[in-house]
């Protein structure tokens, strides 16, 4: 059954409200890291998988560093 253009436009709002997207350039130093990626089957779930495995090893929930606030970027800061 086709959308209705209000379920269309209900869809885009959402999308656009929720959903966050990012974008990865390779350069030619880094071609053995595209064509790796380009193997996988599911990129997406690949990347997400890792990002997955890191914060577990991490001791994070959700990005949030155990016992602390944080957006989960703050891994370390630079040299002192």
């Amino acid at each position: 059954m086709a959308m209705t253009d209000a379920q269309k436009r209900a869809q885009a709002r959402y999308v656009r409200e929720s959903v966050k997207q990012t974008s990865l350039r390779f350069y030619p130093s880094e071609a053995d890291l595209w064509e790796w990626l380009c193997a996988q089957e599911n990129k997406q779930g690949y990347l997400k998988g890792l990002i997955r495995a890191d914060l577990e090893a991490r001791g994070t929930a959700n990005g949030v560093p155990a016992g602390g606030e944080g957006n989960g970027h703050d891994v370390e800061g630079p040299a002192s």
